[in-house]
């Protein structure tokens, strides 16, 4: 069976794309994803996070001559049941940080939901995960004792 646009657009869209013309690369390639279980352990361990109202962000400096920031999920059947509504939040995550992945700072992120979210709201989710990384992006200031 030929190839054809119509049948496969997706895959289409991702062979057209050419660095050399100067576009954004707004994909989430698996150079922006944290994989391994050690990644998540090493930022779990790393001990720093924020908290919004739904979600926690927990995050970990990269190594020196890292350019991108990284994102890692975790979202648990006990806090929500159904697949559906744990992909769907994976979605919205993945693509908040897909749009702000450039203004980030060079930092491995792990976002996972803190608490049961009544019924699943995408704007709250949305909302909070944009306020979770505004958050990341500013200077933390410096305590008297540092």
């Amino acid at each position: 069976m030929p190839f054809s646009l119509l049948a496969a657009p997706r895959a289409a869209s991702a062979w057209l794309y050419k660095p050399e013309s100067g576009e954004v690369d707004q994909s989430f390639a698996r150079r922006y994803r944290l994989t391994k279980t050690d990644e998540f352990s090493s930022v779990f361990g790393f001990r720093r996070a924020i908290r919004g109202k739904l979600l926690m962000l927990h995050y970990q400096p990269r190594a020196a001559g890292m350019t991108d920031a990284r994102l890692g999920l975790v979202v648990g059947k006990k806090l929500l049941k159904h697949a559906v509504d744990r992909n769907r939040l994976k979605r919205i995550v993945r693509e908040q940080f897909r749009l702000r992945r450039a203004s980030l700072p060079v930092m491995d992120i792990v976002v996972r939901l803190a608490v049961k979210p009544a019924p699943l709201d995408g704007k709250q989710i949305a909302d909070d995960i944009v306020m979770l990384f505004d958050k990341l992006q500013r200077p933390r200031p410096k305590r008297e004792n540092e």
